[in-house]
């Protein structure tokens, strides 16, 4: 088996995840064996280009792709004194001084994302960070103009086919004038990737027509995962195993109870179907659980047993279900355990994308015979009683270490919670390290921690990446096709059908008529 060697290189690289799953492909024709190299990328953020070798093992390139007019208009002032605009030179040095095969560009979407108003994606800001998508396609063929790159990837959020038009259809102009075929054309990366998130992107790909005659065949299809497949491998959160990058996010007090009420599977229109009166929650409260006559709650409607001289509600029915709660209304979306999950963005804290997850595994269906009944186990102590001798192997499972803390957290305090929603599972939002996963970064079972120690950092970073898996499944078929063309074959027997009709028009007569 001959060994082929097929070169890459990222714009607006991030923090390497399109570039790692590049390197994993394996494409392979006749006797022929692709191995991807990467030659490196370019970003503008100091931490991504950290995270780029990380994941890649080779060193991306600090630079600012914008002209002084967009750098001027995103930020609002002139750039400092030693700023200055990249050329194809730079892109050149950037790449090693070698022309890559494939040039993959994954631009900010933010400009073009249904997250960000028509009227705000209208304001020069955005408007400037848009023209990144035809800057960088403008720099990439200006570097290798004399010698061009084999295939590009252009990827981008779907809506940009919409609010981006006047840009695309400038760089579409420019790739056939520079002598490529131009297809555009949409996909699910969760789909080719197999991964348990759906991720919609636009897709656009040019091929030189003189360098690479054969077909672009389609990625296999995998289709979706539940997002418990994924999690199911991972140590639950906050497990030392996992790292910093697994922990529960502090969410305000009043979050966890609306995620509590939301439906696995559902998302804030769940609260829309609890009964209110008056401005308060009718059917439910928070209270603990009747438990063989410990910590028992009676009944609104029910008759309660006789007052005792030590009615407390630790020692019998002494507890009631007031439904008379406070009334709520959020935007919180809950992903059930056994579905693929929305997609991984940016913000995946505030409620949008892959944000929560009914999380059956913390064990918090009680069932009679388990070793937590019985003498002490799970004791609380009140906050105003002493405690027994602490034991070297004092738990909140194996006796009385729990105290019933009466400071309880403000509305809008956040805090760290467990509560038992109404189908028996934790509704929590995803960790940083589960997000990661389900973006493909890593496998279950693996550690990583990002640049920095800030969460929120790190969850921008994974959300603007690109799943390694679905680019690589993308590298597959892209290798297949530079390989046919060293070999003099122009047409692979395959049972993959070819990607998208109007591209394979494109990519075997040389352009879309």
């Amino acid at each position: 088996m001959a060994i082929e060697t097929i070169t890459h290189f990222h714009f607006c690289c991030g923090l390497g995840a399109g570039a790692k799953g590049f390197n994993q492909a394996n494409p392979r024709v006749g006797n022929l064996e692709g191995k991807f190299e990467c030659l490196g990328g370019i970003d503008v953020a100091p931490s991504a280009i950290r995270d780029f070798k990380t994941l890649t093992g080779v060193d991306g390139t600090l630079m600012d792709l914008f002209t002084r007019d967009q750098y001027t208009r995103f930020h609002g002032k002139e750039p400092l004194k030693e700023w200055k605009e990249a050329t194809p030179v730079d892109i050149r040095n950037a790449a090693k001084n070698q022309t890559p095969n494939v040039v993959f560009i994954s631009s900010p979407c933010k400009g073009a994302s249904g997250l960000l108003s028509q009227t705000k994606a209208a304001t020069p800001k955005y408007q400037a960070l848009n023209e990144l998508t035809l800057r960088c396609v403008w720099l990439m063929i200006e570097a290798w103009k004399d010698d061009p790159v084999d295939l590009i990837v252009f990827e981008n959020v779907p809506r940009l086919a919409t609010r981006g038009r006047h840009l695309l259809d400038q760089i579409s102009q420019l790739l056939s004038l520079a002598g490529y075929a131009v297809s555009e054309t949409t996909h699910d990366c969760g789909e080719i990737g197999g991964l348990a998130q759906s991720r919609k992107r636009f897709l656009l790909v040019a091929r030189h027509i003189e360098k690479v005659p054969p077909f672009l065949y389609q990625p296999t299809y995998k289709g979706l995962r539940s997002v418990g497949s994924v999690l199911d491998r991972m140590p639950l959160p906050g497990d030392k195993r996992g790292g910093v990058m697994h922990r529960v996010p502090r969410l305000q007090w009043k979050t966890w109870v609306r995620l509590a009420f939301v439906e696995a599977g559902k998302d804030w229109r769940s609260l829309e179907r609890l009964a209110m009166e008056d401005g308060y929650l009718r059917d439910y409260v928070i209270m603990p659980e009747h438990r063989n006559g410990y910590m028992g709650v009676n009944d609104w409607n029910e008759s309660m047993g006789t007052v005792a001289g030590k009615s407390k509600p630790t020692n019998g029915n002494f507890s009631v279900a007031d439904p008379r709660g406070n009334g709520f209304a959020s935007k919180y979306a809950v992903t059930h355990f056994d579905r693929s999950s929305g997609t991984v963005i940016a913000g995946s804290t505030t409620g949008q994308g892959a944000f929560a997850v009914a999380d059956p595994r913390p064990g918090m269906k009680r069932q009679k015979g388990d070793s937590y009944y019985g003498g002490g186990h799970y004791g609380v102590i009140p906050w105003d009683g002493s405690c027994g001798a602490v034991s070297a192997a004092a738990s909140h499972d194996n006796g009385r270490w729990s105290v019933a803390d009466p400071r309880l957290p403000k509305a809008t305090e956040k805090c760290l919670a467990v509560i038992r929603s109404l189908d028996g599972t934790w509704h929590r939002p995803f960790t940083t390290l589960e997000l990661a996963a389900l973006q493909s970064l890593i496998e279950p079972e693996e550690y990583l921690e990002l640049d920095g120690l800030n969460d929120e950092a790190w969850r921008e970073r994974i959300g603007n990446a690109v799943p390694p898996s679905a680019a690589k499944a993308i590298a597959e078929v892209m290798g297949t096709t530079i390989l046919l063309a060293r070999s003099g074959e122009t047409f692979l027997l395959s049972n993959a059908s070819v990607w998208v009709k109007p591209m394979a028009i494109a990519l075997s007569i040389g352009g879309i008529q």
